[in-house]
């Protein structure tokens, strides 16, 4: 049986990564220093949520209701970016996508947000890294 997927979208806002949820019943949104801790602490914020929807008499989709769902966290370029700071250095990204370090530095911060095409560079420039990785006997 094929899950249903409710886009979450992961931002960083100051010292936090940031997620949120369209509107199922209302916006669930969940803040927290670790990727980690936002997925654990938004899958609880989620149900906390549905159960107080449903238990108003509030119209909230049957495969929800059942838990047939999962959740496809989408990372926003500050997320991203955050997601692997420590573990690949600007320099390294910045040479493999060919973005400077400052222009990355603000696309980390959220001072500006990339465009399509230079997201595109960054994910691309990840996946050129982890294949390296993966040569690696």
């Amino acid at each position: 049986m094929m899950m249903e997927k409710i886009k979450v979208t992961v931002s960083w806002s100051g010292d936090n990564y940031c997620a949120a949820t369209g509107n199922i019943g209302g916006v669930v949104l969940v803040t927290n220093k670790s990727f980690e801790g936002l997925k654990k602490e938004f899958e609880e914020t989620f149900k906390f949520h549905i159960d107080g929807c449903v238990a108003d008499g509030d119209y909230i989709e049957e495969y929800i209701q059942k838990g047939e769902f999962e959740f496809d966290f989408n990372l926003q370029a500050s997320a991203l970016l955050h997601r692997v700071d420590g573990i690949i250095t600007r320099a390294a990204l910045a040479r493999i996508t060919g973005i400077n370090e400052r222009q990355l530095g603000h696309y980390m911060t959220g001072h500006s947000k990339p465009r399509p095409a230079q997201r595109e560079k960054i994910i691309t420039g990840l996946h050129k890294i982890g294949l390296e990785f993966l040569t690696v006997e």
